[in-house]
């Protein structure tokens, strides 16, 4: 007797410590949880920070779940098909670590947003897509019918810089 399995689509959204409660209340809305299942996911996980706890329909088209904090997200970004996240720098680096589909969401609400810096100069170098709450919808679309092959970021070589400095000092063996 063979046992039929199924492999769950996910799509991650995380806020990292942050509140950033109109991220969550857009995926929640019933025009993107039906392009979610359109496409295939089956399942929306949020990790919602300090946020308030958010307003899930009645019904979804897809299974959704959330959570506001667990000691690391590391397993929840590398099972999912689909990684949507704040601008923080370390759940983006993370993310392109993983060399997942990445649609960073920039508050566009905070005074002096480096976080907008960062991931716009990443968005142009096609190592994730950058947008907004206001325009997720839009970008979300595309990016669900025809994913991009975005370019893997390159880690830097940690040992560049001690190999440079033994030659320098004449410690090279």
């Amino acid at each position: 007797m063979a046992l039929f399995t199924s492999k769950e689509r996910t799509a991650f959204a995380t806020v990292g410590t942050t509140q950033f409660d109109v991220l969550i209340t857009t995926l929640l809305a019933d025009d993107v949880l039906q392009l979610f299942a359109k496409h295939g996911y089956t399942r929306l996980l949020l990790q919602v920070g300090r946020g308030a706890e958010p307003v899930v329909p009645e019904s979804p088209p897809l299974r959704v779940e959330w959570y506001r904090f667990k000691d690391t997200l590391s397993t929840d970004m590398a099972e999912c098909a689909l990684l949507i996240s704040h601008a923080g720098a370390g759940s983006i680096v993370e993310g392109m670590k993983l060399r997942k589909l990445l649609l960073v969401v920039v508050n566009d609400q905070l005074m002096h947003n480096h976080q907008e810096e960062l991931a716009h100069a990443l968005a142009d170098e096609k190592h994730l897509i950058a947008t907004t709450p206001g325009k997720l919808r839009e970008q979300l679309q595309p990016l669900l019918e025809r994913p991009p092959t975005l370019v893997p970021y390159q880690e830097a070589d940690a040992t560049l810089f001690p190999r440079f400095l033994n030659g320098v000092l004449g410690l090279t063996s």
